[in-house]
């Protein structure tokens, strides 16, 4: 493989062990959703999307993106149009710190929960 397959590779394991964490953000009395969606031009999003029973909504992503020559991995949480957490944004070099820079930050939404 070269290295460009291996970056898409990585990044598709990356994104499917974010949503794997993020799934387990759930409780028995609210609805949630799950998503993952790429965005242009070179884009990745995961998260979950909680409905509270007062009707709010409660999202919580993580995202990496390439421009430039760097990549860049932002996170957070907003309930409606209100941030309650943003993860500092993070731009690293290379594809490899990248990723664990995004795995760190989703990573982050499993420790919180467990802490």
């Amino acid at each position: 493989m070269d290295s460009e397959s291996l970056a898409a590779a990585g990044l598709l394991e990356a994104l499917s062990r974010a949503s794997e964490i993020l799934a387990e953000l759930r409780h028995p009395f609210v609805r949630s959703e799950q998503f993952s969606y790429f965005f242009p031009p070179a884009g990745a999003r995961v998260g979950t999307t909680f409905m509270l029973p007062d009707g709010r909504e409660v999202r919580f992503e993580v995202s990496i993106a390439a421009s430039g020559r760097a990549f860049h991995v932002e996170g957070g949480i907003q309930a409606e149009e209100e941030t309650l957490l943003e993860l500092p944004r993070k731009s690293v070099p290379d594809i490899e710190e990248g990723l664990a820079a995004f795995g760190d930050y989703a990573g982050r939404w499993r420790r919180r929960r467990s802490g």
